[in-house]
């Protein structure tokens, strides 16, 4: 065993360490008064109800794929054996991440109220750190469970001088990404539709109709509402950047064990350096969040630039550490990879900074946006629409670019298709710079739901309207910050899926050896499978656009976002009906509630959106999962291709679509909100609730589920490459 891998363990412990620190440290602090203590309580409960609900059901769905693939592995022996418990592992390290996040947001919110009281940079330490604990959390588990995969697997599998051995242990740990991108997408699709359906009828018929402020302990959604902010965009969220974090990571070992075969040396420096990479990003990530801190009475723009300056000073020192990392792993082209990296962390930022100016109402997209509220609600949601698609714009080119770059970098500015295995780690090298900072990247992210539930419990405790101003102003820094964060995965997610495609091909070779063809026929040359090149595979199955399959597989897959969404933003629909009509027969049969003379019933509004979100997150689950399978049955190999290409095509666009419309329509009711265009209760303040409601969905159901989608469609695909190659 190389003694650079013990880096990574070492950095895995370094994070959970600094996340329990951070936990303790937060947990010490005052939750304030009687009734803020038993509003938090209130919001604790319905969390813990809901999650328990959920992996109730998510446990049932992973026992019969764990069975099916037992089945396939050791009924059939066309899959890996170790297969079937990598997949757990990976299901369980996630959801256990969200769990982690989830239990401190609960726990941190009415402190961070609290500590409002005092000062405003008191509230930004304690809720940025809790939210550090979601960060370092996911990437701790993360890189704890690839190390100890990778030595379990390095000890028990194949002949450790076989450059085989390297690609079998690399393929057969993508599988726990499946279980990782699995967990995820259940809970992000149940969480989005939960706090959505709560969202939704609380702002309709509280704010819109009963003219009551939000978060306005009148109001039956209330609680759910703040329910919702937690399983859906803190422990959502975490399981959907853990399976990001992993899935980047693994995708890039794959394919430097593919690209270096036949030399098992160099193999073994392709796989180690994103793993030193991740590793690294910890510590400077640490780094960091200790960077963060603002004065007093800091407008917005103030508190975003003490944010970037803890993003930006992890960033900056691993582009200057990746040379170092790339040099002492022996790279002959270290500064040409390392320069991969940087175009990585390059596209990140830009992304990062295309997706504020879009969404932040200090901007004037946002601030046109928000005036076009003059005439209606319908000129909002046309404005907020038209935004969107224009800001896909400059994520799509970015994306384009970093993709060039950092093949060219790898290859050394060669487009010699011999060299395109070494392209493709330099694209999936890129992804892995991008991700490298997630411990901070994702801490400005979980910070949101933090401040988001503090303003809430401020307002139902009674407190000072200066405390709700101040919390208001960490909520607005939060709606810009979730959408960068947002952005940012969506980014990634689209790098990590291109390299998944190339992942793709390594294992149908490996479901070719399983069934016994150890040759290709090209023409008038036979080839060895197990050293076939990509361009190789792909002219054997004829992935061209040409071929019928391939062209049906693009097709399935772009209809495939589409209807993902619409699934979704229905399931949104439905549960917020329900939500709706409870608010309404509360505030008409429980006489009293709108003078305050007697408390709603919070706990039916926290039941409607438990059972809907239950019910309505299993049907589009499945389907993710079902139709890479069935396209691989019917279409072969070509097929299942296409199907990855056009799903990676529309859903990264549509994604950074939804996900913009949304947080500028979320900005634009905020902007309202501070005093412009007539302020809180006027017309145009209604308008902008109505386009905030719209974008929901958009922004926190649909939008944050495309970029797993994209990658589970290509976990689920690598899965059953056996199955596919041996009946498609």
């Amino acid at each position: 065993m190389n003694s650079l891998f013990y880096i990574v363990p070492a950095a895995a412990l370094v994070a959970l360490f600094f996340a329990w620190l951070f936990f303790h440290q937060m947990m010490k602090e005052s939750e304030g008064t009687v009734t803020m203590k038993e509003i938090a309580q209130y919001v604790r409960d319905g969390a813990m109800a809901y999650l328990k609900q959920q992996y109730k059901v998510v446990t049932i769905v992973f026992v019969i794929l764990a069975l099916f693939f037992s089945v396939l592995a050791y009924g059939f022996h066309i899959q890996n054996p170790w297969v079937p418990f990598a997949f757990l592992t990976g299901g369980f390290f996630s959801g256990l991440a969200g769990f982690i996040g989830m239990k401190t947001a609960t726990y941190a919110s009415a402190r961070t109220a609290n500590a409002v009281t005092k000062s405003l940079n008191s509230g930004l330490k304690l809720a940025f750190r809790s939210g550090a604990v979601m960060g370092l959390t996911v990437v701790g588990l993360g890189l704890l469970d690839i190390s100890i995969w990778y030595f379990v697997l390095k000890c028990f599998v194949g002949d450790p001088d076989s450059s085989q051995t390297l690609v079998t242990i690399t393929t057969t740990m993508l599988t726990f990404g499946m279980g990782a991108s699995t967990q995820a997408l259940f809970a992000r699709v149940g969480g989005g539709i939960y706090t959505k359906a709560a969202d939704v009828g609380a702002d309709i018929v509280g704010k819109v109709e009963a003219d009551i402020p939000e978060d306005d302990p009148r109001n039956p959604a209330t609680i759910a509402d703040n329910v919702g902010d937690n399983v859906g965009d803190v422990a959502g969220m975490g399981a959907d950047l853990y399976e990001s974090y992993c899935g980047a990571i693994l995708a890039t070992m794959a394919l430097g064990a593919s690209a270096f075969f036949g030399d098992v040396e160099w193999q073994t420096r392709a796989v180690l350096a994103p793993m030193c990479i991740a590793a690294v990003g910890v510590v400077l990530s640490v780094l960091g969040i200790y960077a963060v801190r603002t004065r007093e009475g800091a407008d917005l723009q103030e508190l975003l630039g003490a944010l970037s300056k803890g993003t930006n000073l992890s960033a900056s020192l691993i582009a200057v550490l990746s040379f170092g990392i790339f040099y002492v792993l022996g790279f002959d082209n270290w500064w040409m990879l390392s320069l991969s990296v940087l175009s990585g962390l390059l596209a990140g930022v830009i992304i990062g900074k295309a997706t504020e100016y879009y969404t932040s109402h200090s901007y004037k997209p946002t601030q046109k946006l928000a005036e076009s509220a003059k005439t209606g609600s319908a000129t909002v949601i046309i404005s907020g629409m038209g935004l969107g698609m224009i800001s896909t714009a400059i994520p799509v080119v970015t994306i384009a670019v970093a993709i060039m770059l950092s093949y060219l970098f790898a290859t050394g500015f060669s487009l010699d298709p011999a060299l395109i295995s070494k392209g493709l780690y330099g694209i999936s090298i890129a992804a892995v710079g991008m991700l490298s900072t997630l411990g901070i990247t994702l801490a400005t992210d979980a910070y949101g739901p933090i401040a988001d539930n503090a303003g809430g419990n401020a307002q139902m405790s009674g407190l000072d309207p200066e405390v709700r101003q101040k919390t208001d102003v960490l909520d607005a820094l939060g709606n810009t910050t979730a959408a960068t964060g947002k952005g940012f995965a969506i980014g990634s997610a689209a790098l990590t899926a291109l390299a998944l495609l190339a992942s793709y091909i390594e294992e149908v070779k490996i479901g070719l050896l399983h069934i016994g063809r150890e040759t290709l026929t090209l023409g008038d040359k036979i080839v060895d499978v197990a050293s076939a090149t990509i361009p190789q595979m792909v002219e054997y199955y004829q992935v061209n656009l040409m071929n019928p399959r391939v062209l049906v597989g693009v097709f399935i897959g772009a209809m495939m976002s589409f209807l993902f969404c619409g699934l979704t933003m229905n399931a949104v629909g439905r549960a917020a009906q329900k939500m709706v009509t409870e608010v309404r027969r509360q505030f008409a049969e429980i006489k009293g509630i709108l003078t305050g003379e007697r408390r709603p019933d919070y706990a039916r509004c926290v039941e409607i959106s438990t059972l809907g979100a239950q019910r309505e997150m299993i049907f589009p689950s499945l389907i993710a999962i079902a139709v890479p399978v069935l396209t691989g049955l019917c279409l072969g190999v070509a097929g299942v291709m296409g199907l990855l290409a056009g799903g990676l095509g529309s859903g990264f666009v549509l994604a950074v679509f939804l996900a913009n419309s949304g947080g500028a329509w979320d900005n634009a009711k905020k902007f309202v909100e501070e005093g412009h265009l007539g302020g809180k209760n006027s017309d145009c303040h209604k308008a902008t609730i109505v386009g905030d409601t719209v974008g929901d969905p958009f922004k926190d159901t649909s939008g944050p589920s495309l970029n797993i989608l994209i990658k589970l469609m290509s976990m689920v695909s690598i899965v059953m490459a056996g199955l596919t190659v041996m009946l498609g």
